[in-house]
């Protein structure tokens, strides 16, 4: 049996690459589409404030907007995802984006036209609620094409312990979180270039014709679709939520910090930009913190890692807590790039890591779920970040808007610091940044190594 396992399992020298990942037979059917579907859920917080800004002449109303939008989205998201684990992807896709689309139409009509707030916030719900969860659904087309989850899971709900866990699957995650970091470069960078150069409704408008293209172009890719979680047989079991796995409930937690830090910065970063009399500084600036993501993620699956993924959470969120306790004292626009551009660094270890977690934690029929709680909680955070820095934008200016990525990512690093021992996969040790299994498969405990 431990030859068996061993053939399946690359030698602690060997790690796997993003060249051999884009070889997966496939992987391009979806990859591209995707990228398409999902660069639109980067535009719409920025597009609905941008607009609502020019519109009522209020950050905190704009910010309200925004905020509904975000909390129906994390309301929704795990739904459909659970759904889309359920019935298939295309099923949730198609209806989703058709009725995005219309919803966002009507916010942007409603906005033009100087509808009272109950009107936004009305029209705000489903907007929020219909965004395609386009990335967790390509990390889990990642899963199956990788195969992962035909031996056995060693999460609760599955058949076993990982022993036939791909090694391409924390490369897939790192690439996942590149391409996330990509959409938040172009994103808000569109986002204001358009609404700030061609008409403030341009750019929620141009977020809904993307959604609609991309997502259905995304929902007809059905051969790599993942297949379907479905009740055994012979019994009435449900499959059961992947958040009763208590390691996804501490993430969730955890990436609600992230969610501040995205919120709150492009609230305050348009407040700086409008305070200093150049409105198209925010894309820049933005651009750079989240170009920050995107080299960080880069280099995150390119590294051979030989630290446990808890221990690399923790760290980084101790790193990001620490860049943003800055963000407040700054005043000129090139510190404050810089203190961006290193926020941006640290963001993306934390994101990757926490998906890499939720591979490890989670049965395969339930990750698509996982993937969404996960997405659905920065939605929730930069929800609460973008009404909070909006008031706080509104009434002390922009240097007190960046205190809500220092208290949103200070609460996200308690929480992970207590319930540490929650996010410890079980049956795996860490060898080259990826899960391994150990080599005593037939134990009944396996340990969780921090070296290879």
């Amino acid at each position: 049996m431990a030859s068996a396992v061993s053939s399946t399992t690359p030698p602690p020298a060997q790690r796997a690459g993003y060249r051999q990942l884009l070889r997966t037979p496939g992987a391009w059917t979806f990859l591209l589409p995707g990228f398409a579907a999902r660069q639109p859920f980067a535009m719409l917080t920025i597009s609905i404030v941008l607009l609502l800004r020019h519109t009522t002449g209020s950050y905190g109303l704009a910010g309200a907007v925004a905020a509904v939008t975000g909390v129906s989205m994390a309301l929704f998201a795990p739904q459909s995802g659970k759904l889309a684990d359920r019935h298939g992807q295309s099923a949730v896709l198609v209806p989703g984006v058709l009725l995005h689309a219309a919803a966002a139409a009507l916010l942007t009509a409603l906005a033009l036209a100087h509808a009272p707030l109950w009107a936004l916030i009305a029209a705000a719900v489903p907007t929020g609620a219909s965004v395609p969860q386009v990335g967790p659904m390509v990390r889990a087309r990642w899963a199956a094409a990788l195969g992962d989850g035909a031996l056995g899971d060693g999460a609760p709900g599955g058949s076993g312990p990982r022993s036939g866990r791909h090694p391409l699957l924390a490369t897939a995650a790192a690439f996942e979180s590149v391409t996330d970091e990509l959409t938040f470069v172009i994103g808000p960078v569109l986002a204001t270039g358009l609404s700030t150069g061609v008409h403030p409704a341009s750019g929620l408008i141009a977020e809904a014709a993307l959604t609609l293209v991309g997502g259905l172009l995304f929902a007809a890719q059905r051969r790599t679709a993942p297949p379907l979680s479905v009740a055994r047989a012979d019994t009435r079991e449900r499959p059961s939520s992947a958040l009763a796995v208590p390691g996804v409930r501490v993430l969730a937690v955890a990436f609600l910090g992230v969610g501040s830090v995205f919120g709150g910065m492009q609230v305050a970063l348009t407040a700086f930009a409008q305070e200093h009399g150049q409105p198209a500084l925010n894309g820049v600036l933005y651009g750079v913190f989240a170009a920050g993501n995107m080299l960080a993620g880069v280099a995150c699956g390119a590294i051979a890692w030989r630290t446990s993924p808890r221990r690399r959470l923790l760290t980084s969120y101790a790193a990001l807590t620490l860049v943003c306790g800055a963000l407040w004292a700054v005043s000129t626009p090139l510190p404050l790039g810089g203190l961006g551009l290193l926020a941006g660094l640290c963001i993306a270890p934390a994101l990757i890591t926490g998906y890499t977690l939720v591979e490890a934690l989670v049965p395969a029929t339930s990750r698509t779920e996982a993937f969404t709680w996960l997405t659905g909680s920065v939605a929730l955070g930069q929800a609460a970040a973008v009404t909070a820095a909006g008031q706080m934008a509104d009434g002390f200016g922009a240097s007190a808007a960046f205190t809500v990525p220092l208290v949103g990512t200070a609460l996200a690093l308690l929480t992970v610091v207590s319930l540490r021992a929650r996010i410890a996969p079980r049956g795996v040790s860490t060898v080259i940044g990826h899960e391994q299994p150990t080599a005593e498969t037939h134990s009944a405990s396996l340990r969780t190594a921090d070296t290879p």
